[in-house]
């Protein structure tokens, strides 16, 4: 075994050269440019940075000294993206904001993060349809929206320019839950899958898996649950962002709430994410679901309950 591995070092030491502690690959000593610590030179071959996702990139242990890291983000805007650490966020090449991935499907182009022994997608659900391809509606207009008791979707603000890549779409619970029609309403062996083959729609009791093994052994480390599942910027002000050292990066997409005058509230200062799972107790009151929240003001990931009318997030959990 230790052959192959000398060779390969000494394959790399004939490629490079050295000269007053400056490297140069491709050029000879006596050619190095003397403003130029690590000199590449090639006619052929480009210099390829590390590839990774946007999950991946935000596993990172950053700080103001990684200032000028560069990778290439695979899954960032539509085609990839080069980003550089700024010494307090990543930036792409013009120093603007990072192009965020614009497919929620679990796919290379949709990363997935692993925590504990389950197996999150690591961007909010984006789909327009059920799993079988039937079509879910959009619904903009309040007085439609709050008297379904089937599935829709919407995006905040009802402006998808704006908040689509981000956030993806926010659902009521009826789309989670696959009701599409009066007779799936009531009778649930008809009903649809809002999540992509291999996954399904986290019940609260697979939410609370998440955050006890995050608790466990993850809070002993550092920050709260919440602030370790928060994405490290686009909070409301910089001190609600999260370290993400989960992978989660969950973003603040706010809620649609039928019942309040604006209707769409809380971006970009909490995240909300359904569960599959119904209160009964509250439903007593009005049809309610539980779902989690992630708050600026803390380091908590919340468990509550409210109405399935609500316009919520969606994550998905590999089966």
């Amino acid at each position: 075994m230790k052959k192959p591995i000398l060779t390969s070092v000494v394959m790399i030491a004939m490629a490079i050269t050295t000269s007053n502690a400056q490297v140069g690959i491709g050029v000879s000593t006596a050619n190095i440019n003397p403003s130029a610590q690590l000199e590449v030179n090639s006619t052929t071959k480009g210099f390829l940075p590390p590839r990774m996702t946007a999950s991946q990139r935000n596993l990172i242990t950053v700080n103001a000294a990684s200032a000028g890291l560069t990778i290439w983000c695979t899954n960032c805007g539509t085609s990839g993206e080069l980003q550089v650490y700024n010494g307090t966020s990543w930036t792409n090449m013009v120093g603007a904001a990072t192009a965020t991935p614009t497919t929620t499907s679990p796919s290379p182009s949709n990363p997935v993060v692993t925590i504990g022994n389950q197996i999150w997608t690591s961007l909010n659900l984006n789909v327009s349809t059920y799993r079988d391809g039937t079509p879910i509606p959009k619904v903009e207009n309040n007085t439609t929206w709050t008297s379904l008791t089937t599935g829709a979707y919407c995006y905040y603000n009802n402006d998808s320019a704006t908040y689509a890549a981000i956030y993806g779409k926010l659902y009521n619970w009826y789309a989670v839950a696959g009701i599409y029609d009066e007779a799936s309403f009531s009778n649930a062996s008809l009903r649809k899958n809002l999540a992509p083959e291999g996954y399904h729609i986290p019940s609260d009791a697979e939410w609370t898996t998440l955050t006890s093994y995050l608790q466990t052994f993850v809070t002993p480390l550092g920050a709260g649950v919440g602030t370790q599942m928060k994405s490290s910027y686009g909070w409301g002000q910089a001190s609600g962002n999260g370290t993400n050292s989960s992978g989660f990066d969950g973003r603040p997409g706010g809620i649609r709430f039928p019942y309040y005058t604006s209707q769409f509230i809380y971006n970009p200062w909490d995240g909300y994410w359904w569960s599959s799972t119904e209160d009964f107790v509250t439903g007593y009151l009005y049809p309610a679901a539980w779902y989690r929240l992630l708050d600026w003001t803390n380091g908590n990931a919340t468990r509550v309950s409210d109405n399935k009318k609500n316009g919520m997030s969606v994550r998905c959990l590999k089966d």
